[in-house]
């Protein structure tokens, strides 16, 4: 029983988010004015990283919920299709995790102010949008996620943009440009990326009603059209630095724009070469280089800051 709750939770998924809110506080321990160390400063962060962990993780339960007509299609095995897990248990899963999440997002106050009495509560209410958006992707009369590209939109602002500003807020304020702009960056890559789930689930995704941009466009049109999110959003690196948003290490920020624009030139390379791949390969290579391409970019982006 416990492996199928595991199974639901996707754990495999929670990786990103919990080093994306990490990634977020290490940038703002390194941004002018940059913070005097002190191990406290990590208790914030570490708090955030267990609730976008456990956040991720309901909203994964919450999709499969109202995804079971689709999945007993595009993914049989998981517990719901499968019967491992009835749509109550599924309920109970969901709704314990979003309320942990929660707490766990009010308890996210910056440092010296360690109490949730006299702290900032920015933290809080970024998880509060985020969670409206997790909301209205899945559930009718909403379901953004049979909308075309509102789907990828209601995924890139949580997941993406403010993710990474409320990594932020656990160390410094919410209110100026900088953690914006760098949430910008990364709700942009995800607005094209998360696409690259859709093209081997479009049987499935058809038969749910999900017009996803493979089912509305073409496979081949659609590859085209989410190429500029894997290249454009990492240019805005070097930009940020040279105007003088970004106050990370020039150099270090200067290299990894020009890495993470490489990258994506190649999972673009990779997607273009033979499109008609992306629908046939369960799990294409380009889904799994958008995971790898997070990863360099928060541990680049925390590396920019702190070194």
């Amino acid at each position: 029983m416990t492996r199928d709750y595991v199974d639901l939770a996707r754990p495999f998924t929670l990786v990103a988010p919990a080093l994306g809110f990490i990634s977020g506080a290490l940038t703002a321990v390194g941004a002018a004015p940059r913070e005097t160390w002190d191990a406290s400063l990590l208790v914030a962060p570490l708090i955030g990283s267990a609730m976008a962990a456990l956040l991720n993780a309901g909203n994964n339960a919450l999709n499969q919920i109202y995804d079971l007509e689709i999945d007993r299609v595009n993914k049989p095995k998981r517990p719901l299709p499968s019967g491992r897990l009835s749509i109550a248990q599924a309920w109970v899963f969901t709704h314990v995790t979003y309320v942990l999440a929660l707490v766990l997002a009010w308890l996210v106050v910056p440092w010296p102010a360690l109490s949730v009495s006299t702290g900032r509560h920015e933290c809080f209410w970024l998880v509060a949008i985020a969670v409206v958006c997790t909301y209205i992707y899945s559930v009718p009369p909403f379901r953004t996620k049979r909308l075309g590209i509102w789907a990828n939109v209601t995924i890139a602002i949580p997941r993406g943009m403010l993710l990474k500003v409320a990594g932020w807020s656990s160390v410094k304020t919410i209110v100026g440009v900088e953690p914006w702009y760098i949430g910008a960056i990364f709700g942009l890559f995800l607005l094209g990326a998360t696409t690259t789930k859709d093209f081997a689930d479009m049987e499935g995704d058809r038969r749910g009603g999900c017009r996803t941009l493979p089912i509305q466009f073409g496979v081949r049109r659609a590859a085209w059209m989410i190429s500029p999110s894997f290249v454009v959003p990492f240019l805005m690196i070097p930009l940020g630095a040279w105007l003088g948003v970004l106050t990370g290490s020039f150099w270090w920020l200067q290299a990894l724009g020009v890495v993470m624009t490489l990258y994506g030139v190649y999972v673009c390379y990779l997607m273009l070469r033979r499109p008609e791949d992306l629908a046939v390969e369960e799990n294409h290579v380009s889904w799994a280089h958008m995971y790898r391409m997070m990863f360099v970019a928060q541990i680049g982006f925390a590396m920019a800051y702190l070194l």
